[in-house]
Parts: structure tokens; C-alpha cells; sequence
């Protein structure tokens, strides 16, 4: 009796359910993007490919990612990307991956372009920690008017950082600066908007993290502290001094240190109307606040 063939959607069944047995929170998704990648096509592509059998090398490197994933390795540094506000970013182990909740900070700094500095030109705005520049690229490829300052304290971040500005064709708005939060920057530098998603987990909420999160992304992207609101306390101070009267401060944070981090805006001298924005899941996620 022959063998059942390993076509598309075969291929696809029973990689999911591999990937579900070894905790992936989305083992079908996975499984279309590594197939994918194997077979240098769409995810799209696979959908009408579901009767096709893939050539012996594309099931070898299929395989190959599939143990790898198996083993922890995120999905975004096996292929080398991850998209992130319908924009391809190229990722690695020196940068943290994009995360869909990062997502509501950029939604948020595009309307406060279009409405608050909307005659403004240009409008500057400041990416602290930028990692992968997904937040700084979103926002020079959707408000035109935007230059921008991409900081990052890892050089090979911002190598990354780099390589997706120029892929994306807006490098020329975007200037890229190493350096620890704002203390790099030149005395005179001044912004309508500065944003982040800098470390925000505690030392000890790093130790119940997933594997695929401590082993493969950067620690200093991730941990702020013994209780996790330290970069942020001084980022909240940094700003105050850098912002012009009026602008806007947007950190996102952890649901869990959200009320602490709203008090210390709220107790800052430079800074007025400080609340906190929730994500589509109903978490606070976002810290606003803008300049005296």
C-alpha cells in the first residue's frame, strides 16, 4: 500500500499539531510561515497549493525550521523577519521582534500628528530604544511630515534599524543615534513627540518568561529593573527637558505597572494631562502625557 503523499496541506496539518503539543500560542500560523519560507513563496500562495508536494529541498529546509522552531527559536528570527503595522521588518537576535500591541503607540502618535501638530512641519519626533526602527519607519512612511531620531544603545540594533529604513525608502528623514534613552542627543534637540516601548519587565517577571523569549531576544531590550518602572521614571524625566510646551510623551508599559507609571507622570512637574490608553484587549498599554 503506498504511503499517503506529503502535500501543502498535509505538510501544514501535522506541523501545527507538532507545534501545539510543544506550546506554540499559534502553531497554524507558524507552520504557514516556515512552509512558506521553505518554499520562498506567500503565505497566500500556500492556499492554492494545497494538493502540490513540495520538491525534496524545500521539505529538507522545511525540516530544519520546523525542529528549530520545535526547540523555541522564534518564527520571526528563523526567516529573518517579522511584520509589524503591514510593514516587513528584518529581525534578529540584537533586537527585540515587533509585537501587535506595539501597534496602538504608532496608531496613537499618526493621530496626534494629524491633529494636534498637524501644522506643524517638520514634526519631530523622537524612537527611544528603537531596536528594529519598526515604530520610527511606521511613522515616516505614514505621516510625511515627520522627522525623525532613532535611538538605540546597541550599534548592532541599529545596523537593523538601518537596513529597514533604506528597505522602506524613508532613511533620508530618519537620523539614527546611539546612546543611552536621551543622553546622547545634542543640548539644543527639541520634539513635538517622543515615543517608546523601552524595558519595562521586572527582574523577577523575566524568570517566568517563555524560553523562546529569554534565550533568542535581547535582555536589555526587555528588563528595566527590580520592579520594571525604572527606564521609564527616566524617561519621564529626560522628556520633560526635550519636549516643546505641548508635546506629547507615549510610552508603552505592562498593564501590571501601569497605575505606578501614571503616578509618576502625574507627579512630574513637566508634565500635564497624563492617562493611560488601553490596547483592543482592554489592557492599559499605553502612558500619555504631554508638556506643561
Amino acid at each position: 500500500m503506498s504511503q499517503e503523499p506529503w502535500t501543502v496541506l498535509r505538510l501544514l496539518e501535522w506541523t501545527t499539531d507538532f507545534f501545539r503539543k510543544h506550546g506554540s500560542d499559534s502553531p497554524r500560523l507558524d507552520a504557514e510561515v516556515l512552509l512558506a519560507h521553505a518554499r520562498e513563496c506567500s503565505r497566500m500562495e500556500l492556499y492554492t497549493a494545497f494538493n502540490e508536494e513540495p520538491a525534496e529541498p524545500q521539505r529538507v529546509a522545511f525540516r530544519e525550521l520546523v525542529r528549530r522552531r520545535g526547540e523555541g527559536v522564534p518564527v520571526a528570527q528563523l526567516v529573518g523577519f517579522k511584520e509589524f503595522y503591514s510593514l516587513k521588518f528584518r529581525v534578529d537576535e540584537h533586537v527585540l521582534i515587533p509585537r501587535p500591541e506595539t501597534e496602538h503607540l504608532v496608531v496613537e502618535a499618526l493621530d496626534l500628528c494629524k491633529s494636534d501638530f498637524a501644522g506643524t512641519d517638520p514634526i519631530r519626533i523622537a524612537d527611544v530604544g528603537t531596536g528594529s526602527g519598526a515604530i520610527a519607519v511606521a511613522l515616516a512612511k505614514h505621516a510625511d511630515k515627520a522627522k525623525l531620531t532613532a535611538i538605540d544603545i546597541s550599534e548592532p540594533a541599529l545596523e537593523i534599524a538601518r537596513w529597514n529604513a533604506t528597505h522602506h525608502e524613508v532613511d533620508d528623514r530618519i537620523e539614527f543615534v546611539q546612546g543611552d534613552l536621551l543622553d546622547a542627543l545634542d543640548d539644543q534637540a527639541a520634539f513635538e513627540l517622543i515615543c517608546s516601548n523601552p524595558p519595562y519587565v521586572s527582574e523577577d517577571e523575566y524568570e517566568e518568561l517563555s524560553e523562546s523569549v529569554r534565550l533568542y531576544e535581547p535582555v536589555e531590550a526587555l528588563v528595566s529593573g527590580p520592579t520594571g518602572t525604572e527606564t521609564i521614571q527616566r524617561l519621564i524625566d529626560q522628556a520633560s527637558v526635550r519636549l516643546v510646551s505641548g508635546g506629547a510623551l507615549l510610552i508603552e508599559l505592562s498593564p501590571m505597572i501601569a497605575t505606578r507609571c501614571l503616578e509618576m507622570l502625574q507627579s512630574s512637574d513637566g508634565f500635564t494631562d497624563a492617562r493611560l490608553v488601553k490596547d483592543l484587549a482592554g489592557h492599559q498599554r499605553l502612558l500619555v502625557g504631554r508638556r506643561r
